[in-house]
């Protein structure tokens, strides 16, 4: 149970990929400290059982790579609950774990579009609805894969980079007004997205750890939060690492 009981009374809160891992994790605690959440996620059956177990107000099964469907949840978000203050952008994937020269440029294409064409469109349409309230708190999930690159994992490095460099630029694009944007870089952690990989390459991210261990989603989850919080106020366009050690910078 989070000490922060009311950190976020009142405030509306959008989760992406809410359904399972580390979206579920912070759709609870951010419920937990007074937040209205809403979960998207494509997964309609964990949905359900993730809006039970999180106390979110709403759950929407919605692909995020297509951007009218995204515009629409937005609006309706901020028609139905009067605002949007926080967007969690955690919805993505892995792709392919094969070398450059064997990708298949289906799942390519995939992984670009959810990892990075996908958080764009989500940042893209709370902007407007944010700047209504000059406040806003946005935190784009990436990896430490977007800054090192994981062998035979270049769609997904290469998207979790694009997400660092566009929040950079979106957090400068919006520095002078109520609303931060940062980016998280964690190693590898518990999740169900571990599942969509060989164990070798589990293996390689777990060797690159100091730590020695794979981080937790409830410690992902209290970064996230802070990140997301009116304590996060002069920091903006930047990275936050949470690596056990594997990247310092």
């Amino acid at each position: 149970m989070s000490i922060y009981a009311d950190r976020f009374k009142g405030q509306v809160a959008i989760v992406t990929g809410g359904a399972s891992g580390v979206g579920r994790e912070v759709a609870a605690r951010l419920t937990q400290e007074g937040a209205k959440v809403v979960l998207w996620d494509m997964n309609a059956d964990a949905l359900a059982d993730a809006k039970a177990a999180t106390g979110a107000v709403d759950a929407v099964q919605l692909d995020v790579t297509d951007a009218e469907a995204v515009q629409a949840a937005a609006d309706a978000v901020a028609a139905k609950l009067g605002r949007v203050d926080v967007l969690i952008a955690s919805a993505g994937i892995t792709g392919a774990t094969v070398p450059v020269q064997e990708f298949p440029l289906d799942s390519w294409r995939r992984v670009i579009d959810i990892n990075l064409n996908g958080l764009f469109y989500c940042c893209r349409a709370v902007i407007p609805h944010m700047l209504k309230n000059d406040y806003g708190r946005i935190v784009n999930v990436s990896s430490v894969a977007g800054k090192e690159g994981n062998p035979n994992a270049s769609a997904y490095s290469a998207s979790k980079a694009g997400v660092i460099g566009f929040t950079k630029s979106l957090g400068k694009e919006l520095a002078k007004t109520g609303i931060r944007v940062n980016a998280l870089t964690p190693a590898t952690f518990k999740s169900p997205i571990l599942e969509q990989l060989p164990q070798s390459q589990v293996d390689y991210m777990l060797s690159k750890i100091p730590a020695g261990r794979l981080g937790e989603v409830h410690e992902v989850a209290a970064m996230i939060s802070w990140m997301a919080s009116a304590e996060c106020s002069f920091t903006t366009a930047s990275t936050f690492d949470i690596s056990g050690g594997r990247t310092t910078y």
